[in-house]
C-alpha cells in the first residue's frame, strides 16, 4: 500500500466535490518509490514546503517494484516518480521502468532513477537505453540537487500535459468543425476550444468556463464553453455546473456587468449587441487586453453557432417531420426505408390509403379533415409498439415499417374498426394496405415501388382491403408500361386507325350515323383490345392527343361517308375525362367543324357515366356549351353503374346507349325489367334511346316492339376499316 500526504495552502470554495477543479490548485503529485524508509522521510521532509507555479506537492509513497506499478494503474495524475533502481531485485526499478513505458503506456509521467549500488546499473547503459528524466546516486541527492532535479520533472511533466493537452484540444476542433450544424459537433467544438483556450492562458480545461446568451436574453444563460469536468454543462442551463459558488460569482458580474476580482478567479463581462457574456477564470493573474480579445471572439461565435445550430435544426425538423400529424414525412420515411435495406433487417413494410378521404374534406371541411389525420395517427402509434416506424407520406397515405410478428394485415385493419370522433362527428374509415417482404428490391426506393404496388393491387381487389407485393405484380407493371411506351411510338408513326360502325334506324334500316371506334393493329397482323390500351392511354395522358386526332379523323371521313348516305348521317365520336378537363375542349370542337366544313349537328359526342360523376359541374357547364353550339350529346353504356341517374334531367343530353351487356339479357326477366324501364325514362325526357350490341333478329323485333328508335350491332354491321365500310355501304341496303 501507499501512504498519502497533502501540503496544499490554497483556500478552498464552496461547492461541490465534482467541482474542485475550480475551487483549488491542484497540488502536484510525486510518487516516491524506495524500500528504504528512511529515504521516504528524507525527501518529504526536503520538498516539504516547496510551491511550484502556485501549487505545492502532494506525496504518495511505495515501497516495491509490484506496489508502484499497482499505484501508477489506479493513480493517473502523478507527475513524478523518484524510483530506487534495487528494491526486491537488483534490477526491480528498471523493470518497473519498461513496465511504466511499454505496458502502462504512460508517457508523460517523469521518471526520475536513484541508485544506492551504482554498479549493478551503468550510468551510460541506463541512460541510453531507458526512458527517464534522469539518474544519479543517492549520495549525490543533495537537497539543492533533489529541489533542482523535481522542479525541472515537474516543469517537464506540464510542458508535455500543454502538450497534450493542445493535440487534444485541436483533434475536438478538427473533429467537429466539419460538421458545425450539428449540435454534438458544435458542442464538442466548444469543448475542444476552451481546451486550447485554457492552456494558452495557462490553466487546466476546467479551469476556464464561459456563459452566456444571444440576443442579451438574461433568462436563458447557458453554458457556452467548458472542458473536463464541465463539458457535459455545455448547452445546458448554468446551474448544471453544480457549483453554488461559481454560480453566484458569474450572475454578480452579469448582474453587475463589470469584471470582478476574486481571491483565487477573475470574471470577466463580455457584452456587445448581440451577445452578453460572462467568462469564468480559475487564475488570480490578469489576462492581457489580447487574451480577453480571445475570448470575446470566441463567445461571441459559440453564441451564435448555437443559435444557428437551432435555427438549422428547425428546418431538419421541418424537412424530415410531417407539421400536421408530427409523424416522419415523406423524406425520412425513405430515410428509414434505406437505413432498413442497408442493415439486412427482416422487416414488414407497408403504405395504408384512407379510402374517400376527399369525401370528408369535401363534406365536413378541411379542418375536420386534417384533425381525422391526427386521430389516424395517433390510433397507429396506440396500436403498434415503439419499434413501429409510422410515419405520414401523403395526403392520406401513411407508411410503416416493422416487424413480421407486429405488423399484420389484421393489426393495420384493427385501426379502423372502430369509427373515429372528430368534435361532433363519428367518421368511419375504410383503409387500403400494400404490403412486401422486400423481395428481391435494391434499395429502399424499390421497397417503397413494390408498397405502392401492392397497395394498387388492394385497391383493384377490395374485398380484403390489403395486398401483399409478388413480383408478378412488378412484371406486370412492366409489361403495362411497355405498352405504353409502344402505343406512344405507334400513334407517332401512325400506326392506329380508327374504324366506324353503322347506326340504323330499327324502323327502315337505313344508316343515320355512324360510331368512330379506335384500333391499335400489331405488326403479325393482331389487335390489342381498347379496353386494355384506352386505360393506359388515359392513364399516361396520351389520351388526350390521340383524342384530338380521332375527333378530327372521324370529323374528315364523315366527309367521304356523306356522298354514300347522304348529307344528314350523324358521326358519334367517344370523348374521355381527360379530354372533358381540357377547358378548351368545347373551342377545339368548333374548329374541327370548320375545318371539314361540317354542321354541328352531324356531330354526337358520346361519354361515359364516369365522366358526368368525375365532376358533374364541371361535366355539365362544358355540356351545355357543346349543347349551345349544337352537338349532339350522348350517354355510353347506360345504366351500367346507375350513378347518373340523379343527373339526367339537369343533363343536357340529346340519347341514352343500352349498355350491350343488357341488350345480351333481354331474354331474361330481370334483363327486360332494366331495357324497359330505360326506354321508359328515355321517352318520358324525350331522349332518343339506342341499342348496342344486337346480334339477332329477336333482339330486333324486341327492340322494334319497346319503340327504340336507333341501334348497332353485328346483326347490321361489325366496326370496318374506311375501306371495308365504303364497299358495304355501296353493296349493302342501308344507304339505298
Amino acid at each position: 500500500m501507499y501512504s498519502r500526504s497533502t501540503n496544499v495552502g490554497i483556500p478552498t470554495l464552496q461547492g461541490s466535490s465534482s467541482a474542485s477543479a475550480l475551487n483549488k490548485k491542484r497540488p502536484w503529485r510525486v510518487l516516491i518509490a524506495d524500500d528504504d524508509h528512511e529515504v521516504h522521510a528524507v525527501t518529504k521532509l526536503t520538498l516539504a514546503d516547496i510551491v511550484i507555479e502556485g501549487r505545492g506537492i502532494e506525496f504518495l509513497s511505495t515501497y516495491s517494484a509490484k506496489e508502484t506499478i499497482e499505484t501508477l494503474r489506479q493513480e493517473q495524475d502523478i507527475a513524478v516518480v523518484l524510483l530506487d533502481v534495487v528494491m526486491e531485485s537488483e534490477d526491480a526499478g528498471l523493470r518497473a521502468v519498461k513496465t511504466i513505458r511499454k505496458v502502462l503506456y504512460n508517457e508523460k509521467i517523469r521518471i526520475v532513477l536513484r541508485t544506492g549500488q551504482p554498479g549493478y546499473a551503468p550510468e551510460e547503459h541506463v541512460i541510453t537505453n531507458y526512458d527517464i528524466n534522469d539518474y544519479t546516486t543517492k549520495s549525490e541527492f543533495t537537497r539543492n540537487k533533489l529541489l533542482t532535479t523535481v522542479v525541472t520533472a515537474l516543469r517537464s511533466y506540464q510542458q508535455i500535459c500543454t502538450i497534450e493537452q493542445n493535440r487534444l484540444g485541436l483533434e475536438k476542433i478538427i473533429g467537429a468543425a466539419a460538421n458545425l450544424m450539428e449540435r454534438n459537433s458544435l458542442v464538442t467544438f466548444s469543448e475542444g476550444v476552451v481546451t486550447q483556450l485554457a492552456s494558452l492562458l495557462g490553466m487546466k480545461p476546467e479551469g476556464l468556463l464561459c456563459v452566456g446568451s444571444h440576443n442579451r436574453n438574461a433568462e436563458s444563460m447557458l453554458v457556452l464553453g467548458a472542458a473536463g469536468d464541465y463539458a457535459h454543462s455545455i448547452q445546458q442551463p448554468l446551474a448544471s455546473i453544480n457549483n453554488e459558488r461559481v454560480e453566484q460569482a458569474i450572475n454578480a458580474c452579469q448582474q453587475q456587468k463589470v469584471h470582478l476580482l476574486l481571491p483565487d478567479a477573475h470574471v470577466y463581462y463580455i457584452g456587445s449587441k448581440d451577445i452578453e457574456a460572462v467568462a469564468y477564470l480559475d487564475t488570480s493573474r490578469l489576462l492581457e487586453e489580447f487574451d480577453q480579445q480571445m475570448l470575446e471572439i470566441f463567445l461571441a461565435n459559440i453564441a451564435i453557432g448555437f443559435e444557428n445550430v437551432s435555427l438549422f435544426e428547425e428546418l431538419r425538423t421541418a424537412a424530415y417531420r410531417d407539421v400536421l400529424t408530427g409523424l416522419p414525412n415523406r423524406t425520412e420515411f425513405s430515410r428509414l426505408l434505406q437505413l432498413s435495406f442497408d442493415a439486412n433487417e427482416d422487416k414488414i413494410f407497408a403504405i395504408c390509403d384512407v379510402s374517400h378521404f376527399s369525401d370528408v374534406n369535401e363534406t365536413l371541411g378541411q379542418d375536420i379533415g386534417n384533425q381525422l389525420l391526427n386521430k389516424i395517427g395517433e390510433r397507429f402509434r396506440a396500436c403498434f409498439s415503439a419499434e413501429v416506424t409510422v410515419a405520414r407520406i401523403g395526403a392520406d397515405v401513411f407508411g410503416l415499417i416493422g416487424s413480421r410478428d407486429e405488423l399484420t394485415p389484421e393489426r393495420i385493419s384493427g385501426i379502423c374498426r372502430e369509427p373515429y370522433k372528430v368534435e361532433d362527428d363519428r367518421i368511419p374509415v375504410l383503409m387500403m394496405a400494400g404490403l412486401t417482404q422486400r423481395y428481391n428490391a435494391k434499395s429502399g426506393l424499390d421497397i417503397l415501388k413494390q408498397c405502392y404496388l401492392a397497395l394498387k393491387a388492394a385497391k383493384q381487389h377490395k374485398l380484403t382491403g390489403y395486398a401483399y407485393f409478388h413480383p408478378s405484380m412488378e412484371a406486370e407493371t412492366a409489361r403495362r408500361l411497355d405498352l405504353v411506351r409502344r402505343l406512344r411510338n405507334d400513334f407517332r408513326a401512325n400506326k392506329l386507325q380508327v374504324w366506324y360502325q353503322p347506326q340504323v334506324e330499327l324502323t327502315t334500316l337505313r344508316v343515320v350515323g355512324f360510331e368512330a371506334l379506335l384500333r391499335w393493329p400489331q405488326d403479325d397482323g393482331s389487335f390489342i383490345t381498347p379496353s386494355e390500351f384506352i386505360p393506359l392511354a388515359e392513364y399516361s395522358g396520351l389520351i388526350v392527343e390521340i383524342g384530338a386526332w380521332v375527333l378530327e379523323e372521324a370529323c374528315r371521313t364523315l366527309q367521304s361517308l356523306s356522298e354514300l348516305c347522304g348529307e344528314k348521317v350523324r358521326m358519334a365520336v367517344n370523348v374521355s375525362i381527360p379530354q372533358f378537363r381540357n377547358v378548351d375542349f368545347p373551342r377545339q370542337v368548333a374548329r374541327v367543324l370548320k375545318q371539314y366544313h361540317l354542321p354541328s349537328e352531324r356531330l354526337e359526342l358520346e361519354i361515359t357515366e364516369s365522366i358526368v360523376m368525375d365532376d358533374p359541374t364541371t361535366v355539365i357547364e362544358i355540356l351545355n356549351t357543346l349543347q349551345r353550339q349544337g352537338i349532339g350529346i350522348a350517354i355510353d353504356d347506360f345504366g351500367v353503374g346507375f350513378s347518373s341517374l340523379n343527373y339526367v334531367q339537369s343533363l343536357p343530353i340529346n340519347k341514352l346507349k343500352i349498355d350491350r351487356d343488357f341488350v345480351k339479357n333481354s331474354v331474361t326477366e330481370s334483363g327486360a325489367i332494366i331495357i324497359e324501364t330505360i326506354t321508359r325514362m328515355g321517352q318520358r325526357l324525350g331522349l332518343i334511346t339506342i341499342a348496342e350490341g344486337i346480334e339477332t333478329k329477336e333482339q330486333l323485333e324486341y327492340f322494334r316492339g319497346l319503340s327504340v328508335v336507333e341501334a348497332q350491332g353485328f346483326l347490321f354491321a361489325k366496326p370496318l376499316p374506311l375501306a371495308e365500310l365504303k364497299a358495304l355501304l355501296k353493296n349493302g341496303p342501308y344507304c339505298s
